[in-house]
């Protein structure tokens, strides 16, 4: 695996390397020691997946605070979305900085996300799958997350003209809002 650190403190690029042959490719997408001579934790609890049925669908930008804050890897099985991560924690050299990278079925890029930095992303293709392996189980009084686009942040998103957002991340709060709390 190739490790490389993203623009976000802590966040890390994971590209596997395939060993291909005539009957395709092996690769290894997680090993816990490969992980902690970077300093990342790998001993996952938990795995989620996300089906998306079409482009355009937005998801984020969500967290989880306190004794259930995690750490995360995400991966597509399936299509491409446009990844994001917001760094949300306050003592951090890249606090309120964000970053996007696009991650595919194709590519079989992860992304390493630290405690403490917002995750979301929108579909590029009309179906994705988005593969989630976590450090602590969700906690659903845990659950938190800031709106998609807030103008303080300015996160940068594909242009869309039929974009999907559920209720709940409609519903979700702004920087300003979740500071107030």
């Amino acid at each position: 695996m190739i490790f490389t650190p993203s623009r976000i403190a802590g966040a890390w690029l994971v590209d596997p390397e395939p060993l291909a042959d005539e009957r395709g490719f092996f690769a290894r997408t997680v090993c816990v020691e490969a992980f902690a001579e970077h300093g990342l934790d790998a001993r996952f609890v938990q795995q989620s997946v996300s089906r998306n049925t079409r482009a355009g669908i937005l998801r984020g930008m969500h967290f989880q605070t306190g004794a259930h804050a995690e750490d995360k890897l995400v991966r597509v099985t399936t299509g491409a979305v446009h990844d994001v991560i917001l760094d949300l924690r306050p003592n951090s050299a890249t606090y309120l900085q964000w970053q996007a990278v696009e991650l595919s079925a194709e590519s079989q890029r992860a992304l390493y996300i630290p405690r403490g930095v917002a995750h979301g992303f929108q579909t590029l293709t009309d179906l994705s799958e988005v593969f989630y392996q976590m450090t602590v189980p969700f906690a659903p009084g845990s659950s938190a997350g800031v709106r998609w686009n807030d103008p303080d942040i300015g996160i940068a998103w594909p242009a869309c003209a039929d974009r999907m957002i559920s209720a709940k991340d409609l519903a979700l709060p702004t920087l300003a809002d979740l500071r107030e709390r």
